[in-house]
């Protein structure tokens, strides 16, 4: 059995002359997947909290497990601080629970990701290097 008849054969469609002709021209045409699964995809995806009650698509999007999600906090920071505590804390269980990270950068944001992901912090400051640690426990104390 030729390498066209297997081809054809594997393949289960196509007429034997179109493959002919396409191996005259050097190649043979697969075909793609039309229906790949686009919820395997990884997303960056912006938000940004103005109410507790705005936390919710933060979780939903990273229970669903393929989204990393970049936090705006600022207008509930601006507007109030208990508020903003509280939805920190419901994004920090909810990562804790997924086995994902969350950790904040800037002044006005946080980046939480699911478990397949970790946020990086710097390298771990060395023994004796004090300016180094007094840093790293203001980072945890921040988070």
């Amino acid at each position: 059995m030729g390498f066209l008849s297997k081809l054809k054969e594997k393949l289960g469609s196509g007429s034997s002359s179109e493959m002919f002709e396409e191996a005259e021209q050097g190649y043979v045409e697969l075909g793609s997947e039309s229906g790949a699964d686009t919820r395997s995809k990884l997303m960056v995806r912006p938000f940004a909290i103005e109410e507790f009650e705005h936390i919710k698509p933060i979780l939903d999007a990273l229970r669903e497990g393929h989204t990393i999600a970049l936090i705006n906090i600022k207008p509930l920071k601006d507007k109030d601080l208990v508020e903003l505590k509280r939805a920190i804390n419901k994004l920090k269980k909810t990562c804790d629970a997924i086995e994902g990270d969350i950790a904040g950068f800037g002044e006005n944001w946080i980046a939480a990701v699911p478990n397949f992901a970790y946020i990086y912090r710097g390298q771990k400051a060395a023994k004796g290097d004090k300016k180094a640690e007094k840093m790293e426990e203001v980072a945890e104390y921040e988070e």
